[in-house]
């Protein structure tokens, strides 16, 4: 069993930046692809990025390309998704999520999640 928390999410003015961190505990991550995800009020969760469990492989929504990055500390159990160029349209609860073997797009196919961290970017 994983447990995922989300942290760094916040109120920021469009332009500007943020990191999120998604700290497991529980196993380590390394045995696992790991995801964000985002779900805007009345929207349905729609991926944001991914990575693969050694580091080597991302990918990222064409919404978010060239603007977020997503990145992992193996040995701090961590995933985080930096976060620049902010618009009011990312506006949104971000997920964390984890599966194992490779990565996907697919929200189904992760097997944990976390609670979500708040993003909300002002015009």
């Amino acid at each position: 069993q994983v447990q995922l928390v989300e942290s760094g999410g916040g109120l920021v003015r469009a332009g500007g930046s943020l990191r999120l961190s998604c700290e497991a505990s529980g196993r380590t991550l390394s045995a696992y692809a790991m995801g964000w995800f985002r779900q805007a009020p009345g929207k349905e969760r729609e991926f944001v990025a991914a990575i693969s469990w050694s580091g080597d492989s991302t990918t990222y929504a064409d919404a978010v390309k060239g603007r977020f990055t997503i990145s992992r500390d193996n040995a701090k159990n961590t995933v985080y998704l930096q976060m620049n160029s902010l618009e009011p349209e990312d506006t949104a609860v971000y997920y964390c999520a984890a599966r194992v073997l490779w990565v996907v797009t697919e929200a189904s196919m992760y097997a944990y999640w976390g609670q979500g961290t708040q993003v909300t970017v002002s015009s």
